[in-house]
């Protein structure tokens, strides 16, 4: 049996924090710009946390 491969452009789009949990960066963040409110453009600056419901999901993409 070969060894699992680990989805390399999820590894590039994701990192593993200290304690564990999955940070991403927003997407649509460039897309129209100028139409966004300065509240949506904030929000979208800040990385975000992939949910728990995801981890199993993901960390089955991720395997090293």
């Amino acid at each position: 049996m070969p060894k699992m491969k680990s989805n390399r452009s999820l590894m590039k789009r994701i990192k593993v924090t200290g304690s564990g949990k999955l940070k991403y960066v927003h997407a649509y963040k460039g897309h129209h710009a100028p139409y966004k409110t300065a509240k949506q453009s904030r929000q979208l600056r800040r990385a975000g946390i992939i949910d728990k419901t995801d981890y199993s999901r993901i960390k089955f993409m991720i395997v090293k």
